[in-house]
């Protein structure tokens, strides 16, 4: 018999949202502001200019990623919130509907009618509110939207993945930008995408030629452009 208790179990379904938002957040960062950087270097601009655009790109779009994500998860907490007073207002008018209503959720997943209607009484004078928020709902104190958390770390993350390629700008002469911008970015994405794989319970390998195919991909592309409108 496994001496693990059942609390101790970790599947990888419980890291998805959190490791989804991070590792997309920062594959963004190193992506488009490496292929920025890329595209600027590649049209002989000067080294400050270069790093101006590396910077600028970092900002703003670790701005806009939290902006994006604060009015996102903002507009599906005041939906959650909308849902929320419409439950507590069928409570208050409709207990017995609402029962019936939550025993049925009950027997669809496979208690027998007696039973179901049982837990359900029990569960409604325990947190009636919380009971269909958590079963009829699919909402929980753990999944709900928090639009100032989702911001910082969405921006928290696109930053992490942007500083690397504008570094690796700073540290390199003018005439090396392009190369050492490029190798930094495919060789971030190529990492990002194995532990993004691993921590998900994924095999690694896929993932990250994935993503490292549509770094070099972009990297020529932007690289292509800045020679083609270079002066």
């Amino acid at each position: 018999m496994s001496r693990l208790h059942p609390l101790a179990e970790r599947h990888a379904v419980e890291k998805l949202g959190w490791l989804r938002a991070a590792v997309l957040g920062a594959n963004d960062g190193t992506l488009s502001t490496g292929s920025l950087i890329v595209g600027v270097a590649s049209s002989h601009a000067t080294h400050g200019s270069i790093l101006i655009a590396g910077l600028s790109a970092l900002v703003a779009g670790a701005l806009s990623m939290a902006a994006g994500e604060y009015v996102s998860v903002s507009s599906q907490r005041d939906s959650e919130q909308a849902d929320i007073a419409r439950e507590k207002q069928e409570l208050a008018t409709d207990w017995d509907g609402e029962v019936t209503e939550l025993a049925g959720i009950y027997q669809q997943r496979g208690l027998d009618a007696d039973l179901s209607h049982k837990v359900a009484v029990a569960l409604m004078q325990h947190d009636a509110l919380g009971a269909h928020a958590r079963d009829e709902l699919g909402l929980s104190e753990a999944t709900a939207a928090r639009p100032i958390q989702a911001a910082f770390a969405s921006a928290s993350a696109f930053s992490s993945g942007a500083v690397l390629p504008v570094l690796a700008a700073v540290l390199v002469p003018v005439s090396w930008v392009s190369w050492s911008v490029s190798l930094t970015s495919v060789v971030v994405l190529a990492i990002l995408g194995i532990v993004g794989a691993v921590a998900g319970g994924a095999a690694p390998l896929r993932p990250a030629l994935r993503v490292t195919f549509w770094g070099v991909v972009a990297m020529i592309v932007t690289g292509g452009i800045g020679h083609l409108f270079g002066v």
